[in-house]
């Protein structure tokens, strides 16, 4: 985690929560480690976060994703075309990805795979989550003249491809799997808009 001084307790802790899930997971990292990490004491975390670990946990998700589609509608502003701004968004989490030595994920993924059905607020956030991506991927399609339905399939087929991609590069500590992956996806959508 990047020390930022100017950050409040809160949005240290979340911080600190998002990090360790990009590259933990929520179960790999303790509250003594996650407090030192923000910088905050001990008491701190339940008077922002009342629910303890999983609150913040949640809080980090949704942050995340906050910070995704505030990149997406960027990429989607400067792209009108859905193609090229899928192309761009997946070569960044590729980037960002790497420049970590293929240590820090999508903290969603990571989540996801860890959670069981005890951890119900938690999948309920990450379904949020991942709607909220493939609603806003598929209002982008919609714009671009994709009937409905395809665009909510295609949209659920882009992060499927991103999630699943960042995945399989982490593990095999190699960008070759999301780049193969995205770029099949981009030669079928471009291939479909062309016909």
């Amino acid at each position: 985690m990047t020390d930022t001084p100017t950050l409040g307790t809160r949005d240290r802790l979340i911080a600190a929560m998002t990090d360790a899930l990009r590259r933990r997971g929520l179960h790999g990292i303790g509250l003594t480690e996650l407090l030192a990490q923000a910088g905050a004491p001990k008491g701190v975390l339940y008077h922002h976060f009342p629910g303890g670990k999983t609150e913040l946990a949640v809080a980090a998700i949704d942050d995340v994703v906050a910070r995704m589609l505030r990149g997406l509608d960027v990429l989607l502003d400067s792209n009108p075309d859905p193609i090229e701004a899928t192309r761009r968004w997946m070569a960044g989490a590729t980037a960002r990805l790497s420049e970590t030595g293929f240590e820090s994920g999508c903290p969603l993924a990571t989540v996801a795979l860890e959670s069981t059905p005890d951890d119900v607020v938690l999948r309920e956030a990450l379904a949020r989550a991942f709607a909220t991506l493939r609603e806003r991927i598929a209002q982008a399609l919609e714009r671009h003249g994709e009937p409905r339905t395809q665009a909510q399939g295609i949209a659920a087929l882009i992060v499927a491809t991103y999630e699943g991609g960042l995945l399989q590069a982490r593990v095999a500590q190699s960008s070759e799997p999301i780049a193969q992956a995205t770029q099949t996806l981009l030669s079928l959508l471009t291939s479909r808009a062309n016909r």
